[in-house]
């Protein structure tokens, strides 16, 4: 089925051709959209009034989390040998980006994303042993992960973070400072990126960090919710790390590798977030489109006046547009093809795409596109949220200049 509209929406990894290469399509897969069609009915029974409430008064939303556990969902992009699906990034993109379009926007996805690509660097990296403690519990909703890496004062500067990791006999010793750390509030454990080699030491900036998961150890933790604009149901915080002692079981591969690591990560996340502002987005536009032609004004619906159509339909190919670069990068990824410039193209174009299109929504509403009981200035709240996180539009910018036109780099 040929996409022509929101339900048959994604440029997938297709089958092989006769030489065995990975052809590109223009269509979603059977069981691909049996993924989307479950998701959505799934996250049809968390209503915009529980969104509502959830915005107002925060709370993790643990019955979602539980709801697709239970369907066996967290573990869609993990391997088979510990619960998971063992399927790729597309299909878990397709999954975040129903989540997000069933009303829950990046309350709802940001409950959950940390569980389908944070960590990759274990299924990568770690050793058997590692892989069955660590994901089988995660996998089943038995455990939160929470993903420490940014701190105030390196921001995306990863090389140049202060935390400091110290070996003692069999076992790390972890003193330093995190910063907008999701879900720190609910976490069991922690992906946590260290120095371990002071940086005058290495050869190059991005060695002598190594990355852990462990324990989310309160005793050792001084954790600071930070109040913000949205997403008010999933916390972020300022992490302190005071003595915290990580058993030397808990390193993800090699001690000094941490950096080179957490990459395989990064690339999934941009690519899911950017799925993220394609469900956000839609949503947004399909509120304003069923308002407008309900909207009766001086004896017409409003949706029939071409300055409210135009808008909505400009928005509408910008979204769909920024849709085939997210599943391209994401068919990429998993037919483990260099995908970096196309997964932060996902991510600028995706996210630039729900900005406009939540903002459009909310005019279409006129006054009421501003009350909360209509819901569209919640998603404009949690669209701008993505256009700044988890990477800036201006350094993705800089990656795209340098990687996909030859440019010096700049930064």
């Amino acid at each position: 089925n040929t996409f022509i509209g929101w339900d048959r929406c994604t440029l997938t990894r297709g089958a092989t051709d006769r030489k065995g290469k990975t052809k590109m399509t223009f269509t979603m897969t059977d069981a691909q959209q049996e993924i989307r069609d479950t998701i959505l009915r799934l996250c049809a029974q968390f209503d915009d009034d529980y969104w509502l409430e959830k915005d107002r008064v925060g709370g993790y939303p643990q019955e979602l989390h539980t709801a697709l556990a239970e369907g066996g969902w967290l573990g869609v992009a993990m391997p088979t040998e510990y619960g998971g699906a063992g399927l790729g990034i597309t299909e878990a993109t397709i999954m975040m980006q129903a989540i997000a379009e069933a009303g829950g926007g990046a309350s709802a996805a940001s409950a959950i994303h940390l569980n389908v690509f944070g960590l990759n660097p274990v299924v990568k990296f770690g050793t058997d042993e590692q892989k069955e403690r660590m994901l089988t519990p995660l996998i089943a909703g038995q455990q939160k992960p929470c993903f420490a890496v940014t701190e105030p004062t390196t921001g995306l500067d990863t090389t140049k973070l202060k935390t400091k990791a110290v070996k003692q006999g069999e076992r790390y010793v972890v003193n330093g400072q995190k910063v907008w750390i999701t879900t720190a509030q609910v976490a069991d454990q922690m992906l946590l990126l260290a120095r371990t080699t002071p940086l005058e030491d290495v050869e190059k900036p991005t060695e002598g960090l190594t990355l852990f998961y462990t324990k989310f150890d309160r005793d050792f933790l001084d954790i600071r919710e930070i109040e913000k604009m949205g997403r008010k149901c999933v916390d972020s915080n300022e992490l302190f790390i005071e003595g915290l002692p990580i058993p030397a079981e808990d390193m993800i591969g090699q001690e000094g590798q941490g950096f080179r690591q957490i990459l395989h990560g990064l690339n999934p996340e941009r690519v899911m977030i950017a799925g993220e502002c394609i469900g956000i987005a839609r949503n947004a536009l399909k509120r304003a489109a069923e308002y407008a032609k309900e909207r009766v004004v001086f004896g017409r619906p409003i949706g029939q006046n071409q300055g409210v159509q135009h808008p909505l339909a400009q928005c509408w190919a910008k979204v769909e547009a920024a849709n085939l670069m997210v599943m391209h990068a994401a068919a990429l990824y998993d037919a483990g093809k260099p995908c970096g410039v196309e997964a932060n193209a996902a991510k600028l174009l995706a996210a630039e795409a729900a900005v406009e299109a939540t903002q459009t929504a909310q005019l279409t509403f006129g006054g009421f596109g501003y009350a909360k009981e209509y819901h569209v200035e919640r998603l404009v709240r949690e669209a701008l949220l993505f256009k700044i996180v988890p990477i800036t539009p201006q350094l993705l910018l800089s990656f795209i200049a340098e990687k996909a036109l030859g440019l010096p780099k700049s930064y």
